[in-house]
């Protein structure tokens, strides 16, 4: 019974979330004449209300610890990446923001339309120092933008009880800035697992950090303090399901 339940709520996300998709891309395309934070505006609903729609729908809500360690100034912000909740609560929780993210996902019809006009930094992650210099680069003048900078270091989604290898990218812009970076812990990936059209009813818990200055520090030494915050705090948030 309450599998079968779980199935028609899944089920009933995914539609309205097709359907959502394809009226935002072509919203998006008409956004072209807008400036980037206005374009950032008006596109980012479409993430807002997805998370609306996994609490009324799905039963996914959310708690948010920390708060009080967002800067009030633009910043770096390296998250834990279990599920595709966390890329559209991001938007609902933190201030204007742009993601460095893989190019390929701009490829992606209707989706990668929307992502493509948020003004973010898409890399080849095979370039090496070369993607290394388009980060810093492009990094530099999104913050200049007020734009936060969002990076998921482990590059892409880890299930639950396992880790990722974390990438320098995000702490090596960091060094080069000299902005902080702020690490954010969850535990989303135990109601909607990657890739997974189930979605379990829960609350997911938000764990924000303190921020960490990289002035005098290297990129490894910036990441490894990361790492061990991220991993240490989602140990202990627990399992997010109910029942």
């Amino acid at each position: 019974m309450r599998k079968g339940l779980a199935v028609l709520r899944s089920t009933v996300f995914l539609l309205l979330q097709i359907l959502l998709t394809v009226i935002f891309a072509l919203l998006a395309l008409c956004t072209v004449v807008l400036p980037a934070h206005g374009r950032y505006a008006v596109i980012s609903q479409w993430s807002r209300i997805m998370v609306v729609l996994a609490r009324v729908v799905c039963g996914i809500r959310y708690e948010v610890r920390g708060r009080e360690h967002l800067p009030s100034d633009p910043c770096i912000v390296l998250c834990k990446h279990q599920s595709a909740w966390e890329t559209m609560a991001l938007q609902a929780l933190l201030p204007p923001q742009v993601w460095v993210l893989k190019r390929s996902l701009l490829r992606i019809p209707f989706f990668g339309w929307g992502l493509a006009m948020m003004n973010p930094i898409a890399i080849d992650r095979t370039a090496g120092r070369a993607a290394l210099k388009q980060t810093v680069t492009q990094g530099r003048e999104r913050l200049a933008q007020g734009f936060w900078i969002i990076i998921f270091p482990e590059g892409t989604r880890v299930a639950p009880g396992h880790r990722g290898k974390y990438h320098p990218g995000g702490a090596w812009l960091a060094v080069q800035t000299g902005v902080p970076v702020v690490p954010i812990a969850h535990n989303a990936g135990g109601v909607w697992g990657r890739n997974a059209f189930l979605k379990q009813p829960g609350c997911v818990t938000v764990s924000i950090g303190p921020a960490l200055n990289p002035v005098g520090l290297r990129a490894e030494e910036l990441l490894a303090r990361v790492e061990q915050w991220i991993e240490e705090e989602v140990a202990v948030l627990g399992d997010p399901r109910w029942g």
